[in-house]
């Protein structure tokens, strides 16, 4: 098993698909955040650039929420990838990475479920977080877009956290090398395309995905109810849609919250 202390740029380069081999690798120890980093630095990169902590101090999710990590217990990564833009067309990038991600976990034998917006659900628990955070350059947007995965957590981290982490014995077993080149190389084929077409031609692989398609699900906006009906997949600008009493509806995500009707 191949910890993150033995993580190695070369070796990832060496086993990723040719379409991700002008990504540049950075591996560190430690850092505050991989998204900050990279955002600091993302108008004087060169080209995509992946870079991955093993321990992440001020690691963060969506709507500023704490990401909490340990050494070899997550993979958290960070990828800056430029677009040609304008910024409107990156609508639906979060979930065309977290499709990415849950097709390379699917192909390794690890079939996991979407949560709109942006999680990835194993048995029902988050598996993985995405964040994405945008800004502006001369020739176009940089995107940087970050990756929480939890591989296996200690029993201690577990209770702190709750039912929103699941152990996963078998990520964690997996050669670490192996499992950040597989997720490259669809990160950037998938990146690469939707640079192109944006998110509409992959709703219909979202939706195949989608862990609570045909429920009854509610929409808040720190904890008041926004709206409710049966999820009924997203659309092509990733929208969710809701069939609600008055019709269907479409949500975009914002920080609202996604949760089942009974929880």
């Amino acid at each position: 098993m191949t910890k993150h202390s033995d993580l190695s740029s070369a070796a990832i380069a060496a086993q990723c698909a040719t379409g991700a081999a002008h990504v540049a690798i950075e591996i560190v120890d430690e850092t505050g955040s991989t998204n900050a980093d990279l955002l600091a630095r993302c108008t004087t990169l060169a080209g995509p650039t992946l870079r991955i902590a093993g321990q992440q101090t001020a690691g963060r999710g969506r709507a500023g929420r704490p990401w909490l990590s340990q050494a070899d217990a997550s993979l958290m990564f960070s990828l800056a990838w430029r677009f040609k833009g304008p910024l409107q067309h990156m609508v639906g990038l979060p979930l065309a990475v977290g499709m990415a991600l849950a097709e390379t976990m699917g192909a390794l034998g690890m079939p996991v479920q979407l949560k709109w917006p942006n999680d990835l659900l194993r048995d029902g628990k988050k598996l993985a977080g995405i964040l994405v955070e945008t800004q502006q350059s001369p020739d176009g947007v940089w995107a940087v877009i970050g990756c929480g995965i939890n591989l296996l957590m200690p029993d201690a981290l577990e209770q702190q956290i709750g039912r929103s982490v699941s152990a996963v014995p078998w990520l964690a077993q997996m050669d670490r090398n192996a499992l950040v080149a597989a997720l490259l190389s669809r990160l950037a084929g998938v990146l690469a395309e939707f640079d192109d077409t944006g998110f509409a031609p992959f709703v219909e692989r979202w939706n195949g995905l989608h862990a609570w398609q045909g429920q009854q699900v509610k929409i808040l906006d720190n904890g008041q109810l926004l709206q409710q009906g049966i999820a009924a997949g997203v659309d092509q600008l990733g929208r969710l849609q809701l069939r609600t009493d008055n019709g269907l509806a479409a949500v975009m995500s914002g920080d609202v919250s996604l949760r089942l009707a009974q929880e």
